[in-house]
């Protein structure tokens, strides 16, 4: 009985290390990265007489912007056209190694948990 219970215990904890090594390779593919949000805007001018005030698809742009918070404060920087592709690939990667690292977490969590649950305390004999 004893040995079905460990042969239980090693396979789960080969899991959960085959799992921890995947997502390690995840984290290897990972390229430059920037947190963050790239907004596309379409904007009105100042003019009132201007189309883009009576209809939204007339507007002015596209204008792409990236918006992140440092320090506690919203920062937003204007981009170029050519520029937006880079940063938007940039907060995706910044979103998939966050998602790749919460994973990582949780099974290191559940693999601590699992080998603390099955550590073998030796009680000193009561003689």
């Amino acid at each position: 009985m004893k040995k079905t219970k460990t042969t239980q215990s090693d396979t789960r904890l080969a899991g959960f290390a085959k799992n921890f090594v995947e997502l390690k390779r995840e984290l290897g593919a990972t390229t430059f990265f920037c947190k963050g949000t790239v907004l596309k805007r379409m904007m009105k001018c100042g003019q009132k007489r201007c189309a883009c005030h009576k209809d939204p698809a007339k507007r002015h742009g596209p204008y792409f912007e990236w918006t992140y918070k440092e320090k506690g404060k919203t920062v937003n920087r204007r981009l170029r056209q050519e520029e937006a592709p880079i940063y938007e690939e940039a907060t995706k990667q910044f979103r998939k190694l966050h998602s790749v690292l919460r994973r990582m977490e949780q099974i290191s969590y559940n693999a601590v948990l699992h080998l603390g649950s099955n550590a073998i305390v030796k009680q000193p004999n009561d003689s």
